[in-house]
């Protein structure tokens, strides 16, 4: 409260004191009982201290005061203390319990340890972000998507182009259909073809008949890339008798020139082309602006359809019901141990389990056959088990209570597989945990809607840790970055192996060790620069995200 200002008072400095009254106190006062109560007596530059003491007054006012604390102490019973924080102690208005809350910040220490109404329990400090939950800095990288003049000048003759269209194959999981989509996109581009909508192939191993409307958004597909392609749901009746002519000897990494010389002319003659198996095919490495629209294609146009939009909302918004919450995404289903070669580390029942598959199915083995078990191990090439990830979250510091989403198929081992991580983390829930009787009945044998359901609530998370790589994971972490890199952390499996088998290092000295490995894969921007083979739409700084500056550069 400001105090009046006196033309007659020293030229010295002196320590103005306040107090704190009741406001029931303060409505039964006058005018004039209230200013003598907040304003320290006027005193005059020509009294002395023996008239002080000698001046009526004085005495009035002392025995008013006295009277007054007397009727505090005993009579009403009122402690002010107990009152609503208010920045404005005089205040008589209604008690705000939001501006309370950020009006402890102007209390002092000891205000803040006495006032037994305070929203925190007494003897704690006030609750700071924890690192765990800190999100990266982002340093500015917002998403840009600025096509050169050149591009959007080809742009109007590629889309009068109505008379060749390419029709593409895609097949895998829905995270692996999805980057074959992106790259269908691409080649249509590359080619001046318009696109026909990519055809799912039915999942062998989960038997998947999914369309593509079944999954994505199809006109918000179309609509997104309508200065970029031209895209058609089925073939024109012009091109249906039209036999296709099959490429099936697309190479890794194709480039843009190697796309034009080996397809163009055929697509020109035939009028109709048809690619499969299009993972990995298309380069890395490709002009500004097509790796501007790989991002579009990802980012942007790739929606999911309405209905699984919804479903994935709800369950996302149930889990943030309660505050922040941790999504993991693990791999530790059947075919994974198969596939991955390595074993799940529960009983040597389970591990035979997974050799007799593997010695039955040689060809489910991805890369690498040469390998033992311990070294695709030590080489970080094998997904993190529960204990594994239940010591990864505790040397990170996550919170005990911490809310976590858990995505993924159903563990080998079941409930036992996932003891070590509901022990210590016991706010473990998947999708089958939140759904409400009969939500995700409809979606019961579509793999592919059941993993984007996973993927929303996922993507929606405070943090997020794959317990192995993978097309979501990868997915994941450029739709976070892109969505200002989101905290996404990677687990440095290759170093922080060999201090998990290290029986005998402290824990307090494993947790510091396992931490300061992972500062630097927190989700902070990846500058893709260089030829180094990293994916724009898991890295899309800077060709799709720049800061300020950059963007104001790219208008001009």
């Amino acid at each position: 409260m400001a105090l009046p200002k006196n033309s007659n008072s020293s030229s010295t400095k002196k320590k103005v004191s306040y107090i704190s009254v009741p406001s029931q106190i303060i409505n039964s006062l006058s005018s004039s009982s209230l200013q003598s109560l907040l304003v320290s007596p006027k005193k005059s530059s020509r009294c002395t201290n023996r008239f002080t003491y000698r001046n009526p007054r004085i005495w009035f006012l002392t025995l008013f005061l006295v009277s007054l604390f007397g009727m505090l102490k005993l009579g009403l019973n009122v402690d002010p203390i107990s009152l609503p924080f208010s920045r404005h102690p005089c205040s008589t208005g209604s008690f705000d319990e939001h501006h309370a809350v950020s009006h402890l910040a102007f209390a002092s220490e000891n205000d803040t340890q006495s006032n037994s109404s305070s929203v925190y329990p007494k003897n704690e400090t006030l609750p700071t972000e924890g690192d765990f939950w800190k999100q990266p800095d982002g340093l500015g990288f917002k998403p840009c998507l600025g096509f050169s003049r050149q591009y959007r000048k080809d742009s109007n003759s590629i889309l009068k182009n109505r008379w060749k269209y390419l029709l593409v194959v895609v097949a895998g999981g829905l995270n692996q259909q999805r980057n074959q989509i992106v790259d269908a996109v691409i080649i249509a581009r590359i080619l001046g073809a318009s696109l026909v909508v990519p055809v799912l192939q039915v999942n062998v191993i989960w038997g998947d008949e999914s369309e593509f409307a079944d999954i994505f958004d199809l006109e918000h597909f179309k609509n997104v890339l309508a200065d970029d392609v031209h895209i058609v749901s089925s073939l024109p009746s012009t091109h249906v008798m039209t036999r296709p002519v099959e490429e099936k000897r697309t190479p890794l990494h194709a480039s843009p020139q190697w796309i034009r010389a080996h397809y163009l002319k055929r697509i020109n003659r035939e009028r109709v082309l048809l690619l499969r198996g299009l993972d990995s095919r298309l380069s890395n490495e490709l002009p500004s602006d097509l790796q501007k629209l790989r991002c579009k294609v990802a980012f942007q146009a790739l929606r999911f359809s309405p209905r699984i939009l919804e479903l994935g909302n709800k369950l996302a918004s149930r889990m943030l019901s309660e505050g922040q919450y941790l999504s993991l995404h693990l791999r530790m289903e059947k075919d994974v141990w198969v596939r991955t070669g390595c074993l799940p580390g529960l009983t040597p029942e389970y591990d035979e389990i997974v050799n007799s598959e593997r010695q039955r199915h040689p060809e489910l083995l991805t890369g690498r056959s040469n390998m033992t078990y311990n070294e695709r191990k030590l080489a970080g090439l094998c997904p993190l088990t529960a204990l594994e990830v239940t010591r990864l979250l505790k040397a990170l510091e996550a919170p005990k209570d911490a809310r976590i989403y858990w995505a993924g198929g159903e563990p080998l081992g079941g409930k036992e597989a996932l003891e070590p991580l509901t022990k210590e983390f016991p706010h473990l829930y998947n999708k089958h945990d939140l759904a409400l009787p009969g939500e995700l009945e409809p979606f019961a044998k579509k793999a592919s809607v059941m993993a984007a359901i996973d993927y929303i609530v996922c993507e929606r998370s405070d943090v997020f840790i794959p317990s192995h790589g993978g097309n979501m994971g990868h997915a994941l972490q450029g739709q976070r970055a892109y969505a200002g890199h989101k905290k996404y952390i990677t687990p440095n499996k290759r170093h922080m192996l060999l201090y998990f088998m290290n029986a005998s290092l402290p824990e307090s000295e494993f947790n510091r060790i396992v931490k300061d490995l992972h500062r630097e894969s927190l989700g902070q921007p990846v500058l893709r620069t260089g030829r180094g083979g990293k994916d724009v739409t898991k890295h899309p700084v800077s060709e799709c995200m720049c800061s300020d500056r950059q963007q104001q550069q790219q208008e001009q």
